[in-house]
């Protein structure tokens, strides 16, 4: 089955720097394009960021470009998140997400605090 799972989480200070990580499978990963979505408390769920099968078009909601960056290998069916900058308002769930067919799949979300 399909399965995402995100890591990498974490606190960190705002202007730091985090990592994320989501391990695929179920799938084949190389085919599809993935997604970074993010959910900050008592908000609606909102995009972030996409990269498309090969890794040679990403695109990036206005509120993180030039400090984040998708990139994906696929020979390790994962896509990364780095983040740069971090910014309070950076605070959220974080979830991997992709689009098989008709149905969109989710990750379980990893939480990331951006808080001196």
């Amino acid at each position: 089955q399909v399965q995402l799972v995100e890591s990498g989480g974490g606190l960190v200070q705002p202007g730091g720097s985090l990592r994320l990580s989501c391990a695929a499978s179920g799938f084949t990963f190389s085919s599809y394009t993935m997604m970074w979505n993010r959910q900050a408390p008592g908000k609606e769920r909102e995009w972030v960021t996409s990269i498309t099968s090969t890794g040679g078009s990403t695109t990036y909601a206005d509120s993180v470009k030039g400090r984040f960056t998708i990139s994906r290998d696929n020979a390790k069916n994962t896509v990364y998140l780095q983040m740069t900058s971090l910014k309070p308002e950076d605070t959220a769930v974080y979830y991997c997400n992709a689009f098989l067919g008709p149905r969109r799949y989710w990750g379980q979300g990893t939480q990331v605090n951006v808080s001196s």
